[in-house]
């Protein structure tokens, strides 16, 4: 694993060493030395792995009171993902980015704690997540996936999404509850 791409809010893209023979192939899907010099000391609590079919979006989540950090990786199909910082007091608040993961590229996609996080399956896909705390249902929150304050641009050609009952009642962006000023340092290299 090494890094692809950083940006200054915290996320940031790897690449999965793939070692392919005529046997098949042997991925290096996570090496926690490369992760902690970008993300600084974070562990791995929990390991989901997420199948869906072409059309289901998900999202925006995140988590309140024990915000998540995430590393998301594409064993199978293609995703385009969206993280929104929910961080007050970043530069970057209020700001989407969006990235196309896919098994034919692998890489690894750094979510810091204090983002939401939404998956569109732009194919049947499986995907495995590492999470740096545990999930818990009282904390567990969500953000409309197409709440107009945020204007995120989906590609939705050809796709009618497929959303759950909860994600299409979450609240939007303007009534989501935030997270608090100072909840969180600056990210890794900012001083």
């Amino acid at each position: 694993m090494k890094l692809h791409a950083a940006h200054p809010a915290g996320w940031a893209l790897f690449e999965a060493r793939v070692h392919r023979d005529d046997r098949g192939w042997l991925m290096e899907a996570l090496r926690l030395d490369v992760l902690r010099s970008h993300a600084g000391p974070v562990e791995i609590a929990q390991q989901n792995l997420s199948r869906s079919r072409r059309g289901v979006l998900r999202g925006l989540h995140y988590q309140l009171g024990a915000p998540q950090g995430k590393l998301v990786q594409v064993l199978e199909g293609r995703i385009h993902d969206v993280i929104v910082d929910l961080r007050r007091d970043s530069p970057t608040f209020c700001t989407c980015f969006a990235f196309d993961l896919s098994a034919d590229l692998p890489r690894l996609l750094w979510v810091p704690p204090g983002f939401a996080h939404g998956v569109l399956a732009l194919e049947d896909s499986l995907m495995s997540y590492g999470l740096t705390c545990a999930w818990d249902a009282r904390l567990d929150r969500a953000i409309r996936w197409n709440s107009p304050e945020l204007s995120i641009a989906w590609p939705l050609d050809g796709i009618d999404p497929i959303v759950s009952a909860r994600d299409r009642n979450a609240p939007t962006f303007g009534e989501a509850e935030l997270f608090e000023p100072g909840a969180f340092a600056p990210p890794a290299g900012d001083e």
